[in-house]
């Protein structure tokens, strides 16, 4: 799950949900909402804001890439 990238950066730079929160400008709660799937984001600009907590791409956060690599797969099993 996508979701799982942006608690692996968070959890591997020990920040907890409050201190991500502060440096996003939203609440504990919501932040907390967010990475587990509770809510989705309010839009384009608060993922950036997150990614760049952790600097990276929204992206790389955010994307599911298994969906990208199983239309690869399926290309290569065609071939």
């Amino acid at each position: 799950m996508a979701l799982d990238k942006l608690r692996m950066e968070r959890t591997k730079r020990n920040f907890t949900y409050q201190e991500v929160a502060n440096k996003v400008g939203i609440t504990k709660e919501y932040y907390w909402m967010i990475e587990n799937g509770k809510r989705q984001l309010k839009n384009y600009e608060l993922a950036v804001k997150i990614a760049r907590v952790f600097d990276t791409k929204p992206d790389d956060l955010f994307l599911d890439n298994k969906l990208t690599t199983s239309e690869q797969n399926e290309k290569q099993e065609a071939m």
